[in-house]
């Protein structure tokens, strides 16, 4: 039920709007000047305010001011009956939701209350849906403490701010998009259009039209004009996604927007201005695809202003437990569960995984759990992932320098670890002094290689 402030100097006219205004069903109050209703809405909210106009002391305009800085989202009606143009732009100028003009018909007056508390509501809803947003597409949903993760959270704030192109690289997984969102909704343009495409999921001869329009005619079955993703994004954020799989014809289109904010649509001649910040994002090695002729030199370096970097899960294992809890959260609300504990035996299994996948497949695997777990709490067993030894890894497609390295020196560890402990005969203490590190260090790598499983007894 409405609460309604009448502001009405007249008794007669006062007490007439207040039991009408009561008759529909609203809670309503009553001011018999500026001063006195200025007082009331300093200790009590309203969803709307009806006032004369002409007031001694304190006038209607002054009442409107003094609303709109104690609550900004309070609607307020102008009524006068020495209406004006001038009048009637002043009040909406000041944020008035309306002007009336006396002698009015109740009915008349209902309707213009009726939607102005509609759209108050509407205003409230789009204030608590763009917190909702901020919420999921900020950084506030960004989650890890490893030092990495907060370096990045500090360049993607002060990026932000900016209009510079941005490039997020990092294996598939790592969350280059929620980054990308987090981008767009810290900066200017939040309340503008973001548009997000993957260039690696649509057809080369496809994407150019989905990226730039068409013009009716322009090809088979182009039967109306279509607007491409730029226009739709316009004074917005455009996110390109797997930008290396973009064919080098378009890389060429692409570089134009860039450098001159225009583009023509598929079988237009008229240049086409948009203002688009984009955001690019990928998991191969660009500097290699410019080598083989696949990437564009000069676009590379228009859209990597700003490069970051996104650390793979396993480089950064300290936040695996936060995040799987945080996922545990999430799908057991989603799927009206009671919330689910991780015992320690799961949590060791999921902090020892390499997670090659990262936080995608992290998050698959707990939703997953989440299905098959029937008690209070989630076991290895629901887990579905195994511990890999060393000689069943194999480096996936697109590996960096860094994870072949990490490779090359693991498998170059346990090969040398097993020489030397055949050779000395399975003796452990022998096999740390040769190996020049100490027996402690000797048995956690075995562990580690899972060596022992592959040696007779020796000792």
């Amino acid at each position: 039920m409405p609460d309604i402030l009448v502001v009405e100097d007249k008794d007669s006219m006062r007490k007439m709007l207040t039991q009408t205004l009561s008759g529909e069903g609203h809670r309503v109050d009553s001011a018999p000047d500026g001063k006195k209703a200025l007082e009331l809405i300093r200790t009590k909210s309203y969803d709307l305010v009806l006032t004369d106009l002409k007031m001694p002391d304190v006038d209607g305009l002054q009442v409107l001011s003094g609303v709109k800085s104690i609550d900004s989202e309070t609607a307020v009606i102008v009524m006068t009956a020495f209406g004006t143009i001038e009048d009637a732009v002043s009040a909406m100028k000041r944020g008035a939701a309306d002007f009336i003009t006396k002698p009015f018909d109740t009915e008349h007056l209902a309707v213009l209350i009726g939607r102005a508390l509609e759209n108050r509501r509407l205003v409230a809803e789009n204030s608590l849906l763009r917190e909702e947003i901020m919420a999921n597409h900020g950084l506030e949903n960004i989650i890890g403490k490893d030092e990495k993760m907060l370096e990045i959270s500090s360049l993607v704030q002060k990026v932000a701010k900016s209009d510079a192109a941005v490039l997020l690289q990092g294996e598939s997984g790592t969350g280059k998009e929620l980054f990308a969102k987090a981008i767009h909704t810290l900066s200017p343009r939040k309340d503008r259009p973001y548009i997000a495409l993957n260039c690696a999921a649509i057809p080369r001869e496809l994407l150019e039209n989905e990226l730039f329009g068409s013009e009716k005619g322009a090809f088979t079955g182009a039967h109306a004009r279509k607007m491409g993703k730029f226009e739709i994004a316009h004074s917005g954020t455009m996110f390109l996604d797997e930008i290396g799989d973009m064919d080098v014809s378009l890389q060429a289109k692409l570089l134009r927007v860039l450098q001159e904010k225009t583009f023509e649509r598929l079988g237009g001649t008229k240049s086409i201005e948009v203002d688009v910040r984009v955001i690019a994002a990928t998991n191969m090695d660009l500097n290699e695809l410019i080598r083989t002729k696949k990437f564009r030199e000069d676009l590379y370096y228009r859209l990597s202003v700003f490069p970051i970097t996104i650390p793979p899960l396993r480089e950064r294992i300290g936040d695996v437990k936060e995040l799987a809890e945080f996922f545990m959260q999430k799908y057991c609300r989603e799927m009206s569960k009671p919330v689910k504990k991780i015992t320690k035996e799961a949590m060791s299994l999921l902090e020892k995984y390499h997670w090659p996948g990262n936080v995608r497949e992290l998050e698959n695997t707990i939703e997953r759990a989440v299905i098959l777990a029937e008690g209070r709490s989630v076991s290895p067993e629901q887990l579905a992932i195994r511990l890999q030894r060393t000689d069943e890894i194999r480096l996936r497609e697109g590996a960096g320098l860094k994870e072949i390295g990490a490779y090359a020196q693991a498998k170059a560890e346990r090969g040398a670890i097993i020489r030397v402990l055949k050779q000395v005969r399975g003796n452990k203490r022998k096999a740390s002094k040769v190996l020049q590190i100490d027996y402690t260090t000797l048995f956690d790598k075995l562990k580690k290689y899972d060596i022992d499983k592959d040696l007779n007894p020796l000792e």
